[in-house]
């Protein structure tokens, strides 16, 4: 991990489209400001995490769950 110093408006560039500006500390935080591109996905490090975790759970799932799926299907449609 790269680890710098920055102050209170100053920032750091990422590659040729990311500029990152830190506005200021407040209280335990710091306030960042983030320039990058529309279409660039940008998460909080622990809502990328969640989604990694769920995405990471909805790969493995298991055949008797489609098949109790497939089954309970199959009698919905011929009522």
């Amino acid at each position: 991990m790269l680890v710098l110093t920055r102050k209170p408006g100053e920032g750091i560039v990422i590659g040729d489209d990311i500029k990152i500006t830190f506005i200021e500390t407040k209280g335990a935080g710091i306030r960042i400001g983030i320039e990058a591109p529309s279409g660039k996905k940008i998460y909080r490090q622990e809502i990328y995490d969640r989604i990694c975790l769920e995405n990471r759970e909805a790969s493995q799932w298991n055949l008797a769950d489609l098949d109790m799926l497939t089954s309970a299907m199959g009698k919905k449609e011929s009522l």
